[in-house]
């Protein structure tokens, strides 16, 4: 699946963490370790004691000692709630009230009461030891044992018989047959499965999942049976008299009925108005990660694969798509018609989908691509998505090629949703899109088709690397998704060399430094059991880091044994769930190297974080060290234990001054140990470490760093372009560490008067801006005058240079883009006379003229500063039907400096009437990004929390963005301690989130920067 971007190429969504663990009283079983988010439910608890233990539902207000107060807390972090305490252990009389003094009872009373409860102990005793005797009035139960499970209780107040999130390996399920009917005006939708099972081991019971639906009958093997459903894990159970046999097989069919879903998952209702401005709606799925289950009951694991026969009913103008190709319709007496599709190749639930939409708003090409019929589906124009046709059907052929396995299936559908929350999703044979990231009018930009490329490029990626070979867990989501960002760069470079997306790939590699530099980060491969801990594992760790490793490791390989040995990982487990040592594994059997890639890459894969590679030069002797790269320390929540005592298998590459710029000047050496010593030759002025930035790590050259500085200064071409950008980008972050003053950043900084290319003036406007935003949060007028003046000197001429028409390249365009965007927010009078200019020409030829792509961003947010202007926008938006105009409009509605401006589009975008919710992140993200609204969009974010995490669910990646934008640029103890007393406040709704810790995180990180560096601002800026 791919995150979505924004056109200011947003990193991808962050993080997670762990819950700390806690040792059971000894009747109590390890279930909080299985469910840290979903405890058992107080009133959902039955306990099976193993003495004559009393249970209650329900503690009661009492006071507790200290030993039942530790006895507690354990029963509180299981959910549950024992009772071994008297009702009357507190009287009603307050504490402070004198209180009579009780008689002491006499000595014979004591005796006979002493007397009285040793036999009635010693009664009891004897009738429970006595075999087969209980107090039950059946009189007899079973044997007894050290310790009994603690089951859940279902809906209909039986107990429910599993304990655990993750389902049972006793069942599997070898095929699906579903037959599905969505009724488009009531807004629900009607099925029946049934499911094969083989059963792995004895069993007498069926444990799945299934969410937000009734199921209205069971049958298992045509006998009716009965299901029992706890719904805090969305699993269902069938109990049967007899155990299931191993190796048998068996069918379980379900009947039930349910409503579409009204946020952004499961199988759910996406409106759109038509040409004409009539409201239309499809309904679609999104089933990644764990979707499926709302709209089918189902094995909802990655590892429980199957194939799938689905049927669709509907109405006669409507058409329907699933993964295969259709391989009938029959019409039905009520006047329906029912579509068959083909059966499905083997596949995960998460990748099973469906769409069924009104045929004449529907729009479609196809082309055949050595058999495989390619086809792309839009309610938009046919111009809008040729685009996407032909560079779906290259990049098809590409990975047939490099893959040496050709794409399985029969037909490849490419369809455009207009509801849709992530940037894409890979269903097998069905990929669906955000309109924004599939659709290309003639008003695109080349950055807008870069995106459609780039999203197309990793889809694709995906029908190999996540449907063709699958993670056994979400735990190696990376297997699917660094693979797929890695690819999707590899594929354009080799495809489309024109859309020079390797600085995006540069620019991606920076960002996920950043993110993973901070102590709220995981490891690539790390434990996860949630459902919100699964939403969490997408983000910059899994997709930008795994596609990092990914190329180290290339580079560490070769290209040819690299390609060779991810092909044998794709033949060898093809169909299959694999793991990180599976990868490993079959790389090491094609290369044959001298080092173990397992003993190397779980030190990049296993631990979090990166390192931080010391280099103090003495002569001919270069000393190196390592050590955890890490911007704050907080040991009480590490997510991994460290690997090697965080130590990493660094391939350390390095040029110096008389060979930079080639990769036959590349010198290589596998740095393992906590130091290492280099020789080299006489005369060498200056090393670089890490060439073109193709190692996950940052290198600080202590007074190594005067040479570089000077070496650019005088003919900054001695680096690459890559190079200087890593020199920049490592310099902000050494900062950041504490390891350089601010005062060595400005003098890097000097040389970029000479720079021209894109990538090292893009990460240092980056970097630069996003002071300038911290300090006009912080409202220091002074230093934001200076800061301000400071980019100015550097970049101005830079910008007044730049031209405001068509024809320049794509690096060329996004450097542009930023400068002049950056341009227009300070106020540069160049910039903001230009912009009104065609923002006030294309107003005035009724909205005709055009205006270069990556331009419109900038244009239309200085013509939202006025209110014709705004409203103008706004009216505009609602009549588009260019998807990609239609975002830049918003991002520019949302760059206003009228409050209620900005408060009127962000509950737009909640509703969702007049505004797609789905925007509601980049909403509030450019909301945060100038001072007028970002109190405003955090207050709305408190304000709304718990209708916001209904449309977008607690973990997503939507979600994080919308914690990280509004808290990232936070720098007082005023703000932390508000955004901590919030998530804590949430309890279950929220604060369990890693992104909230790395919101305080952040803050705490702001609140240091600004206290070590403003004296350095005030001096040097």
């Amino acid at each position: 699946m791919e995150s979505f971007q924004n056109d200011d190429r947003a990193s991808l969504p962050r993080n997670m963490i762990e819950n700390s663990m806690f040792e059971e009283e000894p009747d109590v079983v390890d279930l909080a370790k299985e469910t840290p988010v979903y405890p058992l439910d107080p009133e959902d608890v039955t306990y099976e004691p193993r003495s004559s233990r009393l249970l209650v539902r329900g503690l009661g207000e009492n006071d507790l000692d200290e030993e039942e107060e530790d006895y507690e807390s354990s029963a509180r972090l299981l959910g549950m709630s024992f009772m071994n305490r008297s009702s009357n252990r507190r009287t009603s009389a307050s504490p402070y009230t004198r209180q009579e003094p009780c008689s002491m009872p006499s000595a014979r009373t004591l005796v006979v009461g002493v007397f009285v409860l040793v036999v009635i102990a010693s009664v009891a005793m004897v009738i429970y030891f006595l075999p087969k005797c209980t107090f039950t009035k059946e009189g007899c139960h079973r044997e007894n044992t050290t310790m009994e499970l603690i089951y859940p209780i279902s809906t209909s107040g039986e107990l429910f018989p599993w304990t655990h999130l993750r389902l049972p390996l006793s069942v599997r399920p070898v095929h699906y047959d579903l037959l599905i009917h969505p009724n488009l005006t009531t807004m629900t939708f009607q099925g029946t499965v049934a499911i094969t099972v083989e059963i792995a081991e004895d069993t007498s019971k069926v444990v799945l999942h299934a969410s937000d639906m009734k199921i209205t009958k069971a049958m298992f093997q045509d006998k009716e049976v009965n299901i029992l459903e706890y719904k805090p894990w969305q699993q269902i159970a069938i109990k049967l008299p007899e155990d299931l046999k191993k190796g048998k097989s068996y069918v379980l069919t379900l009947e039930y009925n349910a409503n579409l879903s009204t946020s952004y998952d499961g199988f759910y209702n996406s409106s759109y108005n038509d040409k004409n401005g009539v409201r239309r709606v499809l309904v679609a799925t999104q089933f990644e990660p764990l979707g499926a289950r709302k709209a089918f009951p189902c094995f909802d694991e990655p590892a429980f694969k199957a194939t799938f026969l689905i049927k669709i009913k509907r109405d006669l103008e409507y058409i329907s798509l699933s993964n295969m190709p259709k391989n009938k319709t029959t019409e039905l007496p009520d006047g329906l018609f029912q579509d068959e599709f083909e059966n499905s190749v083997t596949m995960s639930t998460y990748l099973v989908a469906f769409i069924v939409a009104d045929e004449k708003q529907l729009t479609r090409i196809s082309k055949d691509v050595n058999g495989t019929l390619v086809s792309v589906y839009a309610v938009r124009e046919e111009d809008q998505i040729k685009y996407a046709l032909e560079t779906g059907t290259q990049l098809l052929q590409f990975y047939n090629n490099f893959f040496h396995i050709k794409y399985p299936l029969k037909k490849l559908d490419l369809v455009a949703i207009p509801d849709f929350l992530a940037g894409a999703m890979e269903n097998w044979g069905l990929i669906t899109f955000r309109e924004t990231t599939l659709l290309v009018a003639n008003e695109s930009s080349i950055l807008d088709r870069q995106l459609v490329a780039s999203v197309i490029a990793h889809e694709l990626a995906h029908q190999w690397f996540g449907n063709l070979v699958t993670m056994k867990w979400w735990n190696d989501l990376w297997l699917n998704e660094g693979f797929a960002t890695y690819m999707q760069y590899t594929s354009i470079m080799e495809v489309f060399p024109e859309l020079r997306i390797g600085d995006e790939f540069l620019s991606t590699r920076f960002r996920a430094l950043g993110s993973d530099a901070l102590n709220s980060s995981h490891p690539v491969s790390t434990t996860v059991a949630t459902p919100e801990q699964v939403a969490e594992m997408f983000d910059s760790v899994s997709y930008e880091k795994g596609a990092s490793v990914l190329l180290m490791l290339n580079s560490v390989l070769s290209e040819e044994k690299f390609q060779n040995g991810i092909t044998a990982y794709l033949n060898t487990y093809k169909s299959k769930n694999t793991g990180n040592d599976d990868l490993w594994n079959s790389l090491s059997q094609v290369a044959k190297l001298s080092f173990n890639v397992s003993d190397m890459m779980d030190t990049w894969t296993l631990q979090k974080g990166f390192p931080l590679v010391t280099v103090k030069r003495n002569g001919t002797r270069v000393k190196l060290s390592q050590e955890h790269f890490l911007l704050s320390v907080d040991s009480g929540n590490s997510t991994a234990k460290p690997v090697s005592s965080n130590l990493w298998h660094i391939p350390l590459t390095y040029v110096n001054d008389s060979c930079s710029l080639g990769p036959e000047c590349r010198q290589v050496v596998l740095f393992t140990t906590k130091t290492m010593t280099l020789d080299i030759p006489e005369g060498v002025k200056w090393l670089k470490f890490n060439f073109r930035n193709e190692g996950f790590y940052i290198v600080h050259y202590e007074e190594g760093w005067r040479d570089l500085i000077d070496a650019l200064r005088s003919n900054l071409t001695v680096l690459t372009p890559e190079d200087r950008a890593c020199l920049i980008n490592s310099i902000f972050a050494l900062s950041r560490l504490g390891k350089v003053s601010f005062r060595q950043v400005i003098n890097l900084l000097d040389y970029l008067k000479n720079e021209t290319e894109p990538a090292p003036l893009m990460e240092a406007l980056f970097q630069l801006d996003h002071i300038y935003r911290l300090l006009e949060k912080k409202q220091d007028l002074t230093l934001i005058a200076r800061m301000k003046d400071f980019i100015l000197n550097h970049f101005g001429k830079l910008m007044d240079s730049q031209v405001w028409e068509e024809g320049v390249s794509v690096s060329q365009e996004k450097l542009r883009s930023s400068l002049l965007g950056l341009a227009c927010n300070y106020n540069r009078k160049n910039c903001t006379e230009n912009a009104k200019r065609i923002f006030d020409k294309w107003a005035a030829s009724n909205r005709t003229e055009r205006i270069p792509g990556d331009l419109l961003k900038t244009v239309f947010s200085v013509g939202a500063q006025t209110e014709p202007g705004w409203s103008s926008l706004l009216e505009t938006y609602s009549r588009s039907r260019v998807d990609s105009e239609k975002r830049k409009i918003l991002q520019a509605l949302a760059s206003s400096q009228t409050v209620r401006q900005i408060v009127w589009l962000m509950k737009a975008a909640l509703e969702g009437n007049d505004v797609q919710t789905q925007e509601l992140p980049v909403i509030i993200d450019t909301i945060c990004k100038n001072f007028p609204g970002h109190l405003y969009a955090w207050d709305f974010v408190k304000e709304n929390w718990e209708e916001i995490t209904q449309k977008f669910p607690l973990g997503s990646f939507a979600l994080q963005r919308i914690i990280t934008s509004t808290t990232s640029q936070f720098s007082s103890k005023v703000h932390l301690l508000e955004v901590q007393n919030f998530f804590v406040s949430l309890k279950g709704k929220g604060s369990q989130l890693r992104s909230a810790q790395e919101a305080t995180e952040m803050i705490r990180l702001n609140l240091q920067w600004m206290d070590n560096n403003r004296e350095t601002l005030w001096l040097w800026l």
